[in-house]
């Protein structure tokens, strides 16, 4: 069965599962598109080349219509699991039968979990769904049918980040809401103090987490009572409240999980709160649930995907697919270096990582792109780990806010060596501990970072090289940020990433099987192999 799955709305996708394999997944952001960008004919397209016969199904994702939950429903729509979240009519594609499939929106998310968690057929869950507007707790029984338990919050997403745009002094009542601010205000965090919450504090974030459709119910001036409102978010004062805010969300769900979810099943969890690292940490670390799976595409880009999941487990009975992260595209070589300005080579590992470890920052793209919004090494841009230096510059490339962390990799046999916590995490969900004084560029102001652990099963290229690096240097680990513009998604064509490296101040280049370095040296820039 060939089932080909459509996510409108904002983080758009097409994803397609032929006999329990995922073939691929496109996100409309992808190559070098608007973040988050809605679903487009350009990318429906692309899909539709790549498979080879027409589907059995058609699978399109319950939303609105429109930017609006006021809207009416797209198909199943946004809410739902129970009866009326699922329908199932013939239809006509290019002139042939074919199944049309819907589910809603809250069933995506639970399904892309359940799926691609690792396959345990008659195994029972709970899962977690939290993200802009959803924010509840499931049973999945053997047989894959999810049950509702519980609302534990109503948008949860959108309250977390709503305090980020109330200490902004650049963000205005009426203006859209920002699906960015959340990423910022997670780095905020670690900067507060380890203080007690104040009386302003504890009215403020009582005050947003009482209210229901936060975004369309509370303008940001409605809120000028509070003691952060226009603040500025690096401001102490704010930086404090988001930890507590933060703090606030995870308790209300950890405490019905604490009184209600008794029986120790594995967690699946899913949603855009499932990027917050810092929350996936406390729930691995709980010891309520015998194990936690989040997806490397918790948020809205794996709604395509968790559709077409879905709708398996609707025809089958099985929801369980064999997946790689990489199942993106495979990168352009739509243009060729020019000779007069660059050397190009074959790739040999041990070149690139004397050249990284001289204080040169490449962009890495090989192969298919990342599943989700995590450079996985595949889109990535890398560099030595071991300056603040580094940090600085890899912001400035990035056009991001020095408070932003940089995320290392690491060969997964050697992390303990360097981390503590959840230091296996092949998709880059989890805080760890750093304990080297060493790894500066990726240590976060309170001793944490992001860590991505590779294989040499999962990624060969990623491990040759930090092999070559541990040689150079004894340690196995690079800075590793996404390869794309600020505001964009990962760059996937040869055009595209000169351009940025040009523009940007990228020193040279790894392009699928060639290492690619200037005639000249930038300034500042460290000699390039000979």
């Amino acid at each position: 069965m060939l089932i080909l799955a459509m996510k409108e709305g904002h983080d758009g996708g097409i994803a397609a599962i032929e006999d329990g394999k995922l073939l691929f997944a496109l996100e409309a952001e992808k190559d070098n598109f608007p973040r988050y960008d809605r679903l487009t004919a350009e990318v429906i397209a692309r899909g539709l080349g790549l498979i080879g016969r027409q589907p059995d199904v058609v699978a399109l994702g319950g939303w609105m219509k429109g930017f609006s939950l006021a809207n009416p429903p797209s198909r199943t729509g946004y809410f739902g699991v129970g009866e009326g979240s699922i329908s199932d009519e013939e239809g006509k594609l290019f002139g042939k039968k074919v199944r049309y499939f819907s589910s809603t929106h809250e069933r995506s998310h639970i399904y892309a979990s359940l799926g691609m968690a690792p396959q345990a057929p008659g195994k029972e869950y709970y899962a977690l769904v939290w993200e802009g507007h959803i924010g509840s707790f499931y049973r999945v029984d053997a047989k894959g049918e999810a049950t509702h338990l519980e609302q534990v919050m109503s948008d949860p997403g959108s309250k977390y980040a709503y305090l980020f745009a109330l200490a902004d002094p650049t963000y205005s009542s009426g203006d859209v809401f920002r699906f960015n601010d959340a990423g910022k205000q997670m780095a905020l965090t670690a900067f507060a103090e380890d203080t007690a919450i104040t009386e302003q504090e504890q009215e403020t974030i009582e005050f947003i987490l009482k209210q229901e459709r936060i975004y369309s119910s509370l303008p940001k001036d409605a809120m000028s009572w509070s003691h952060v409102h226009n603040k500025g978010v690096e401001s102490q004062g704010y930086r404090n409240i988001a930890k507590r805010h933060s703090d606030a969300i995870f308790h209300a769900f950890h405490d019905y999980a604490e009184k209600n979810l008794t029986e120790g099943l594995p967690l699946l969890i899913s949603g855009g709160c499932g990027l917050n690292c810092d929350w996936n940490r406390l729930w691995r670390e709980s010891g309520l649930f015998e194990s936690v799976f989040v997806p490397p595409c918790p948020n809205d880009s794996g709604s395509a995907l968790g559709t077409a999941i879905d709708a398996q487990w609707y025809y089958t009975g099985r929801a369980g697919i064999e997946w790689s992260v990489y199942a993106g595209e495979e990168f352009v070589e739509d243009v060729q270096p020019d000779p007069a300005t660059y050397v190009v080579r074959p790739l040999v590992a041990s070149e690139v990582a004397a050249f990284v470890e001289r204080g040169n920052i490449i962009g890495w793209a090989r192969g298919r792109y990342e599943l989700g919004p995590r450079a996985l090494g595949n889109r990535s841009i890398l560099a030595a780990p071991f300056t603040e230096e580094t940090t600085v510059r890899l912001n400035t490339i990035k056009r991001r806010e020095g408070y932003r962390p940089i995320a290392p990799i690491v060969l997964e046999s050697d992390a303990q060596q360097w981390f503590t916590g959840s230091a296996v995490d092949p998709y880059m969900l989890y805080f760890n501990h750093v304990t080297s004084d060493k790894l500066k560029a990726i240590t976060h102001v309170d001793g944490s970072a992001r860590t991505q652990t590779v294989t040499r099963e999962r990624n060969p290229g990623i491990a040759d090289l930090l092999e070559a690096f541990r040689d150079r240097t004894g340690f196995s680990v690079l800075c590793n940020t996404s390869l794309n513009h600020n505001g964009r998604g990962f760059i996937n064509r040869t055009s595209d990433l000169i351009e940025y490296g040009e523009e940007h101040g990228l020193d040279g280049y790894v392009i699928n099987n060639s290492f690619v370095t200037p005639r000249q040296s930038r300034p500042g820039q460290s000699s390039r192999p000979s």
